[in-house]
């Protein structure tokens, strides 16, 4: 039957050219003359048999009936539908040959243009794709050629030679450059072109250009917001210049994730608050500046802000909603645990029912456990958990080294991570873990080889240069090689506030007191923490401001009371606050 009602269809859409008189609203009934559609018995028949090959397994002979079909109707629907058996049956070039066809028959048929240009470039055949890709720009209504211009990138991610396609893309939009309405959007396609390509420094030039044409638009400041997430921090000068002005919320929100991603958490909150100061009903807004809030210590604020998100929640789709009420239904557990209230923190756990937040909840359920005195019992939860797939044992593993480490069983944690790297010997991330823990354990020599090796086979990896060249400075021995460690971290993530807070440290063991102080100011200023404010109050203490150095002291002990370092640095200058 579903065959017969597709033929049937197709039958009368080759009748439908002929069938252009209408009867009138009211009045008699007027004669339609009678056209022939050319419809035979004969193509009928073809057209049947092509369909039922397509369908039973014999999609050449199908595509061959219905590209014949096509050129002695001259129809575009068959046109296309013998396209399609092609792509269907996975052939390349049985579909290229059908659809240049379609537009050999139908030059100025966009539909059939754009099908060539699809074809070619899922064939990787970028160059031959510059023609199609020129006829798409001026066959494309003037209404709607922006967005055809947009959409470039996106039809070129998956070719292999993305340079040489970022090259033909730049020489085919060059006319509309010099186009007051289409310059900004043009500048921009050629910008994630580069960028795809992995020009970066030509990318941004593409999104300066790009703003310079409409400094209205908002297409130049997401480019500008990628280039940042791709370590240019240049960038974000396009950004500061957009951000002067009026922000869409969306844009606004954009900016607080990379500054997120960056580890720039007090300007992603900065972000975040203004948002929702402007729009109080912004589900998301209220989500990360709550989870900002809670990593920063501020209980109160954290749970006022996921307070007001979770009846704000009831507004997203459903599979974000699930998602992002798991989210701040693990903080406001969180905050009832810092709190000590565990009956608080076990009842909004258990409203997390989704499969995968399970692991998120079992975690945060075996810390109360744990806080309770009951490790054993909260180690078994979290390896009584299922395992659906390889990365949920990794997840397992995480977390279980995680609650030994929250709860000070370094050595357990040591262990544990060297049965995982013993299957896994090339594993950087557990690697750099154990490292961590090989310091907790007071096994120097361990960790600095953990973290050479580490270093050695992810080279672009900031965090080991950072902990090594901390490490260094923290027992005052090789401090140059320890502040060349450091800077090579700044190097991959500029602006760091903890790898930055590192360099003012080191800076300090070498007697650079006046440095060590602007570094870790500056490191303090973009994330107030509570381990920076030990550093800087030391600092300033061995400079005589002992005044500024206590009330920085009491900054930390306000944003994170159990600060290890805050609380041992304090003991050893014998300071009472």
């Amino acid at each position: 039957m579903t065959r017969l009602i597709w033929l049937g269809g197709l039958a009368l859409s080759l009748a439908a050219p002929v069938l252009q008189a209408q009867t009138p609203a009211a009045g008699p009934a007027r004669a339609v003359p009678v056209q022939d559609s050319g419809l035979d018995g004969r193509l009928f028949y073809q057209l049947l048999l092509g369909e039922l090959n397509a369908r039973a397994g014999e999609p050449g002979a199908g595509f061959s009936l219905m590209l014949d079909a096509a050129r002695k109707t001259n129809n575009e629907q068959l046109y296309q539908r013998s396209v399609d058996i092609a792509l269907q049956a996975r052939s390349g070039d049985s579909a290229l040959q059908a659809a240049r066809a379609w537009k050999q028959a139908f030059p100025k048929s966009r539909e059939a243009n754009r099908y060539v240009l699809q074809i070619l470039v899922a064939l990787n055949r970028v160059e031959d794709s510059a023609e199609p890709l020129k006829a798409e720009i001026a066959l494309a209504p003037p209404d709607l050629l922006p967005l055809a211009i947009t959409g470039l990138p996106r039809a070129y991610a998956r070719v292999t030679d993305k340079k040489l396609a970022a090259t033909m893309v730049e020489q085919v939009l060059a006319d509309t450059l010099s186009t007051p309405a289409l310059a900004s959007v043009s500048w921009v396609a050629i910008g994630r072109m580069r960028l795809a390509a992995g020009d970066i420094p030509a990318s941004f030039e593409a999104a300066q250009r790009a703003q310079a044409a409409d400094r209205k638009s908002d297409a130049p400041v997401l480019l500008a917001l990628e280039l940042m997430e791709a370590k240019y921090p240049q960038a974000e000068t396009l950004v500061k210049t957009y951000f002067s002005g009026t922000v869409p919320p969306d844009l606004r929100m954009a900016y607080a994730r990379v500054l997120l991603d960056a580890q720039r958490y007090g300007e992603a909150t900065q972000q975040t608050q203004l948002l929702v100061n402007q729009h109080p009903d912004r589900a998301d807004g209220w989500l990360v500046l709550g989870t900002l809030q809670l990593q920063d210590n501020l209980l109160d604020a954290a749970d006022r802000s996921l307070q007001r998100f979770l009846p704000l929640a009831q507004k997203l789709p459903q599979e974000e909603r699930n998602r992002a009420l798991a989210q701040a239904y693990l903080g406001l557990a969180q905050i009832a645990e810092k709190r000590r209230n565990f009956t608080a923190a076990e009842g909004w756990l258990a409203k997390i029912d989704k499969a995968q937040d399970l692991m998120a909840a079992q975690s945060r359920r075996a810390s109360i456990l744990a806080k309770q005195g009951k490790l054993p019992e909260a180690r078994q939860m979290i390896r009584s958990l299922p395992e659906r797939d390889p990365s949920d044992a990794r997840l397992k593993l995480l977390a279980e080294v995680q609650l030994l480490r929250d709860n000070k069983q370094y050595p357990l944690a040591y262990d544990l991570l060297g049965k995982a790297i013993a299957a896994n010997p090339e594993d950087a991330d557990l690697m750099y873990d154990q490292a961590l823990l090989a310091e907790k354990t007071g096994a120097l020599d361990d960790m600095e080889r953990l973290l050479r090796r580490v270093i050695a086979l992810k080279p672009d990896f900031q965090h080991a240069y950072n902990a090594l060249g901390y490490s260094l400075a923290e027992r005052n021995v090789r401090l140059p090689e320890a502040r060349q460690l450091i800077k090579k971290a700044l190097e991959i993530t500029p602006g760091d506030p903890f790898i930055t807070d590192s360099l003012g440290w080191v800076e300090f063991r070498m007697g650079n007191l006046p440095e060590a102080a602007r570094v870790l100011e500056q490191a303090y200023k973009a994330k107030p923490d509570a381990e920076i404010a030990a550093h800087l109050g030391e600092v300033l203490w061995a400079m005589g401001q002992k005044e500024k150095a206590t009330n920085i002291w009491k900054e930390g002990m306000l944003l994170n009371s159990d600060n290890e370092t805050l609380r041992q640095t304090l003991q050893r200058l014998r300071v009472k606050l």
